[in-house]
């Protein structure tokens, strides 16, 4: 993994999700074969691949607490072209210093991440009502999670962390995003362990080729999705568990 220092010129940015964006890296150890976020790379000077580098905005904290103070309370997601809780995290912990801050000052944060790192700071999340969490889990089945998501946490590590943030009174839910084959199993796993559930299809050609090399095209269309997003929302909807379809 290459490890790349920057100084970033601005932290606190606009985003279309919430007011604001926070992202203390560029890049994401991850490597998830439909990350969105890949396209950030065309406009970086970094000959690795995506998921063999990340980005350090070493000055990331100094520069949030000056920015706090000069722009308008608003909501923030800790997210975007990184997950804030990759494994460089439980060595800088540049993520857990600027959610710190933003607490602080009384900003309502919103953390995306599909990472277990994220209980390293169970101490800091429970101690305010304005922490929402959103973890990422795509499927039950750990042989598509390979296929898909090569070097993410294993999903009953997530579904562990779920049930952990969520037994401490955090705000915690799932974005079943995208949905790939054997979510259903996600209800049974889920259905006690969380606020919401948010699914989303593959929106993103990055993954085209997995579905290709292991010939499931079918699990791409628009009947796959439109069914098995119906009936996890109806299944879900069943256990009182408020799910959103977001096609």
């Amino acid at each position: 993994m290459k490890v790349i220092n920057i100084n970033a010129k601005n932290i606190l940015n606009p985003s279309k999700v919430y007011d604001y964006t926070v992202n203390p890296y560029v890049g994401c150890a991850h490597g998830c074969h439909y990350c969105y976020a890949r396209f950030i790379k065309r406009f970086l000077h970094v000959e690795e691949m995506w998921g063999n580098f990340i980005c350090v905005k070493v000055n990331a904290p100094e520069l949030l607490e000056k920015e706090v103070k000069k722009k308008k309370k608003g909501d923030v997601w800790i997210s975007g072209i990184c997950d804030p809780y990759q494994p460089i995290e439980r060595t800088l912990r540049l993520t857990r210093t600027c959610i710190k801050i933003l607490l602080s000052y009384g900003w309502n944060v919103y953390i995306q991440t599909k990472s277990n790192i994220i209980l390293d700071d169970l101490d800091l999340l429970k101690s305010h009502r304005n922490v929402h969490v959103y973890f990422t889990i795509t499927t039950v089945d750990e042989k598509v999670k390979e296929i898909f998501e090569p070097k993410a946490p294993p999903i009953h590590k997530r579904i562990e962390a779920v049930s952990r943030l969520y037994s401490e009174g955090i705000e915690t839910h799932v974005m079943i995003a995208p949905l790939l084959l054997g979510a259903d199993g996600l209800v049974e796993k889920l259905r006690d362990k969380v606020y919401s559930v948010i699914i989303d299809k593959m929106n993103y050609h990055y993954a085209d080729w997995v579905y290709e090399k292991y010939k499931i095209q079918w699990t791409k269309s628009d009947r796959f999705f439109v069914e098995h997003g119906r009936r996890l929302k109806n299944l879900f909807e069943k256990y009182n568990v408020r799910c959103t379809l977001l096609y």
